[in-house]
Parts: structure tokens; sequence; C-alpha cells
């Protein structure tokens, strides 16, 4: 059989949009390897999606609609048709809006396709249900607020620039794990001689393969970090004060106000980091040529997440380094300007404005929130049971039997196991799609490299064939996922408009323009840098303590190698490297509560109880446990998993997770 080779982009929710290169025999993926032509990504894959052909041809793929026949959880159902399954769903949902209204269903969605197309598909549906919105901020809603009081609407250093710098601070960033391809100007800067400085609350792989120095600070504390280093840089006469007289809105007030508080010996006091340790960073950085700056997302999972990542912004300032070719800083990148949205979001379809739920509040929602109560759950491309906070409370409102929940999936999640109805979903090589990255600034539009898997249908099929079953006639509702396309790319925003559409429509991986010396063009109220913003409720920046807690421990929860959120655990080679669910603990705190390698301990708080194996290694400092990635509650040792012991508590702007911010104890089991 004649082997053809088709192009399409990594849809999971990483920075990076690789390209990839799909081997198709038939009907069947046989092979994956990276797109050497892509700009960024270079032909290089992460171990996840090395073998994504087993992902699309899994045996554990759903492949037909589901009625469940048993109890909630308990994964008992029957095959039944797409007819059945539509007029059933559109029944319930009449009943729901003639006795309590479009609020009483609400979408639940994130982040298991990135593609513009398909992860955006349902809006248009619910705004002409009236359904509850679902604020989506699980991931970096903080970090992007940070970014924006300093900064507005700058754009952000692009990752290859990072290869003419002199020194990098990874900050808060597993870059083997979640950014690979940033690896790349790492390495090409240090053939420079460049130095690599990683920031961190344990020692991560990122660490052991790039790092020329480590620096661990305690949880929630990378504010005061930052603080520490403005004082210092300020100090010793290491800051660029024609540039931030020209540049910079309010460096003064924070000068006489905030930094005299920060000295060394009390930053070393809130931190952990020895004062010869913040002194030797602070002159690193104030004396390097081009410094830059790659930060995470997990340091701005904490209470005082935008605030860290306000402070952070500013440093890069101070230096003027956003002047110099290779400096300034990337956090995540804002490229969805360059496009239309409202063409697939479709905002005219929502009569009048419904309540918003937040995400990171699913489980009070289906548990508490009534005028009206949550009487039905659409889930896709998601699985709240597994990877949203309190998931003890997100279980219980699941196992509702008045609440008629839905799931669109590709395989049955902890969360699929308590719907009412299941839909077989579409991988992203069953369906057409556009892609942006929020690691660089490549755009890439895809088409169906293979027919769906059985009875698969992609989210934007699916819902329209919901909407024509509750009886909605628009035009939209009947449009192909490639008219569609075909619209976002002919009606582009200023941006994509100066890119090539011709290379788009072919498939090719573009990137987006970038104007000649686009990281001083500062798109804020001002022109300026905001050090000081007056729109912000804490104008001059200053450190607050996170939430913290009652337990010992701090709990933080680290990206796996192998895994991605709970995607790739239907991989079993993938789960097989991961290892069994565990936590690493400092060995003078396993000594301490005497506990053994490998034993089997019970990690707990208010929330919840989960059980691990216990790793106890030194990369991991006292007053910390760390846990790998989000395992399905079928591969846990106990009845729990990570997300039991973490909260709904929200961030101090932008309504932000806090999954970092979790403390807890721990005994032997």
């Amino acid at each position: 059989m004649t082997t053809t080779v088709k192009r399409s982009v990594c849809p999971f929710d990483c920075p990076d949009a690789c390209g990839l290169l799909l081997e198709v025999a038939g009907d069947q993926v046989t092979g994956v390897r990276g797109d050497p032509a892509h700009p960024y990504t270079r032909g290089v894959l992460c171990p996840k999606m090395a073998h994504y052909e087993r992902t699309i041809h899994s045996p554990l793929r759903l492949s037909t609609p589901l009625l469940r026949t048993g109890p909630k959880g308990s994964g008992d159902f029957r095959a039944i048709s797409w007819t059945a399954a539509v007029e059933i769903i559109t029944q319930r949902w009449r009943e729901i809006l003639a006795r309590y209204g479009g609020e009483a269903i609400l979408p639940a969605s994130y982040a298991g396709t990135m593609g513009l197309l398909q992860r955006n598909a349902g809006d248009a549906m619910f705004h002409k249900l009236g359904a509850s919105r679902l604020e989506r901020t699980l991931c970096s809603a903080a970090k992007g607020n940070g970014w924006e009081a300093v900064m507005g609407k700058t754009l952000q250093a692009h990752p290859d620039e990072a290869a003419l710098s002199d020194l990098i601070l990874i900050w808060g960033a597993h870059t083997v794990a979640t950014n690979i391809h940033f690896l790349h100007p790492v390495r090409e800067a240090k053939k420079r001689g460049a130095k690599v400085w990683v920031i961190e609350t344990h020692e991560t792989a990122t660490a052991q393969a790039v790092a020329d120095q480590v620096l661990l600070v305690r949880p929630g504390t990378d504010g005061a970090l930052a603080l520490g280093l403005m004082h210092v840089l300020v100090r010793d006469g290491l800051v660029d004060r024609q540039f931030l007289q020209a540049h910079a809105q309010g460096f003064d007030q924070l000068e006489n106000t905030v930094l005299p508080r920060y000295t060394p010996a009390k930053v070393a006091a809130i931190t952990g980091v020895s004062v010869e340790a913040l002194t030797e960073l602070a002159h690193a950085y104030g004396k390097a040529r081009a410094p830059f700056i790659r930060q995470g997302s997990g340091l701005y999972r904490y209470g005082n997440g935008a605030m860290t990542a306000r402070l952070i912004t500013c440093l890069p300032a101070l230096l003027g380094a956003m002047d110099r070719p290779g400096g300034g800083a990337l956090g995540d990148l804002s490229t969805g300007s360059a496009f239309d949205m409202t063409i697939i979001s479709r905002p005219d379809f929502l009569a009048a404005p419904t309540r918003w739920v937040n995400i990171n509040q699913l489980g009070d929602a289906l548990t508490a929130l009534v005028e009206p109560p949550v009487m039905s759950l659409y889930v896709y491309q998601s699985n709240p049971a597994a990877v949203y906070p309190d998931q003890n409370r997100i279980l219980q409102g699941l196992a509702r039997e008045d609440l008629f929940t839905v799931v669109h999936e590709r395989f049955m999640t902890d969360t699929a196991k308590y719907a009412d109805i299941v839909l077989p979903a579409t991988s992203s090589a069953e369906h057409a799609d556009a892609y942006r990255s929020y690691g660089h600034y490549g755009v890439q539009r895809v088409k169906a490299c293979i027919p769906p898997i059985g009875e698969a249908k992609s989210n934007w099929d699916t819902f329209c064939l919901l909407a024509r079953g509750m009886g909605f006639d628009e035009p939209f509702f009947r449009l192909t996922e490639e008219q569609v396309l075909d619209e976002l790319i002919a009606k582009p925003g200023p941006w994509l408009a100066g890119a090539d559409s011709a290379k788009i429509n072919a498939g090719e991986p573009v990137s987006l323009p970038l104007p000649a010396n686009y990281k001083m063009l500062f798109r804020t109220p001002s022109g300026k840098i905001e050090i000081v913003n007056p729109a912000e409720p804490t104008p001059v920046p200053d450190w607050f303590p996170p939430y913290g807690g009652k337990g010992a421990y701090y709990l933080v929860t680290a990206p796996s190698l192998y895994t991605l959120n709970s995607s790739f655990n239907e991989q079993p080679e993938l789960v097989a490297k991961k290892g069994p669910m565990s936590v690493r603990m400092n060995p003078a705190d396993a000594n301490a509560s005497k506990l053994s390698d490998l034993q089997r301990v019970i990690v707990s708080n208010e929330r919840g109880e989960v059980t691990f194996f216990l790793k106890i290694t030194d990369t991991v400092p006292p007053g910390v446990l760390v846990a790998d990635g989000v395992s399905w509650l079928q591969d846990a040792p106990g009845p729990r998993t990570i997300n039991a012991l973490t909260s709904q508590r929200l961030t101090d702007r932008a309504h932000g997770s806090t999954f970092y911010d979790v403390k807890v104890d721990i005994r032997a089991e």
C-alpha cells in the first residue's frame, strides 16, 4: 500500500504547536515525524508525540455514541445511534430550557485541542441556547494579567532571540517537559558563551540538562526574589536610568517606597535564597549585555500570581534589556489578535448577557450554584474529573442523578464515566483546523489526514448537528469546517494580513510578521512601560504572601515528561515510562517522618486524601513535596488523584487557578 506524507500540527496544550508530518497508508496513520520545514520546531518532537499514531488508532478509542446503563461513575454504557443521541440530548435541553432557562446549561471545555476552529466550535451554539458562559482561566490567566499590567499589548520577545543572549533565566519553566524547542536557542546561546540560570522550587530535568546555576526558591516567593534583585541592581548602580527616564513610568515610586524594604537579608528570609546567591544573580543579570527571561506558568498559580508576574515583568525595564538584540522577556505570546475569532464564536448569537462560571470553581457550580442550578453539563476537549481543582467536589457534582451530562471524547476518561451520553470525538488527524502558538509567532492551517475513526465526529460537526437538532436554522450551522476556515483566512486581522495567505491555505507553516524594533513598541495607555500602573488596585507593585494553608509541606504538581495533564494516559508505553503515581520528598523530611523509599503514603489536607508511592530524593528541598503529572483514576494506587488536594481559590487578579498554592501533610498508609 502506498504511503503518503501529510502535514499536520500537534493539537495539545503546549506553547510550541509543533509541525508534524503524518505518514498515511490508506485510512491509517502509520508514523509521525517532526516537520523539518517548520521555522521554529525544526523537525523535533517530544516523547509524547513521537508515536501519536498510537493515540489515533488506540484500541481504547470510542467509536460510537453511548447511553449510560449503570450508576454514574460505573462506566456502564450501551451503544446507540447518533440520531438517538441527538434526540435524547435535544429533548433534555428543551425540557431544561422550559423549566430553568438557558443558564442551567453549562459547557465545560479547555485545551484538549488548541485548534482555532475545533477549540471554539461550541461558542455559537451555546450563545444561541443562552447557556452559562465558562470563564476559562485554568492555566495562565494571572501570568497574562501581570504582563499586561506592565506592558499592555506589547509584543513579547521571539524565543529564537534567546540565541543572541549572554544570560538566560529560565524562571519556573520545566522546558524539557513543556517547551522542548526552546532548548534550541538556549543551546545556541551556550555555544556562544551564554550562562543559563534555572530558578525553580525543586531541581528539574531542565536544570540538569542546561543550567549553569540552579536557584531554588520557596513556593510562592518568586515575586519577593524579583524585588530583591531590583534592590541589589539599584544599590550597586546597575540600573539604566536613562532608559527608565525615557521609556518607563513610575520607577522612582517603586525605588523610593517598595525596594528599600526588600533588602537581601529580608529576601533571603522569605525565599530561602542566600544573600550571596541573590547578589550573584543580580550582578550577573545587571552586567549582562542582553539578558533574556523565559517564564513558565507554575509560579503564577498561587494567590499572588498576577502580582508575581508584574514584578518579574518589570525586571528587564531596569536594564533596558528589550532594547537589545537577544534581551527581554517571554511568557506566553498573544497571537489571537491575528484572527477575527468572532467568525467562529458568533457573539451576535447571544441575545442577552448570561452569567459567567469560573472553570476553577466548577465543583461549587455543580454542587452549590442556584438561580438556576446547573442542570446540564456538556464536556468537550477536557477531563474535569481529573484536571480541574477540588476533585472530590467535582465528582460529587458529576454524581448528581438530576444532572444531565454529555461528554464528547476520544476515550472513556474519568469524566466520561459519569456521563449520561458519551459521543465519540475525532483526533486532530481526522478533522480540519488552523493553529496558532503561544510560544512562537507561527500559524498553520491543516486538512484532515484520514477519515474519522468509526462514527467519531469533530467538535464542529457535532455542534452543528446539535444546533440543527435544536431547530437553529442559521446558515452558519450548515457550513463545513473548510468553509469556516476559508472565511477565517479570507478576513484576517491586520496582523495576519501581512502574512502569506497562499502559503497558509496550502498548509505550510507561516510566521506572523514582526515590526522592526517590535519589543520597543510599547502598547500601553501611557506609551511607556508601566512599572506603576494607576489602573491597578495596587498601583505600585509589591509582594504579598500566597494563601498557603495548615499543612507542613507545599505540594508542587509538576509536569511529566511523558503525559500532558491527563492526555496520553491512553498510551501504555508512556504510562510505563512515567511510572507509578508517586510523590517526591527530601531525605531529611522523610527521615524525620520515618518514611521509606517506595512505600505507600497518604498526602492529605482539608479537601481530601491521595495515596502515592514515595520517592526520596535530594532534588526536592525540605518542606516541599513534588508530584509529577496527572493520572487517570484507574491507574492510581488509591481512589483519588492529585487534584483531590488542590483548591478552587482564585489568584489575586484575572480569576486564575491556584494549583500550586497548596499545603499538605503526609503519613504512611
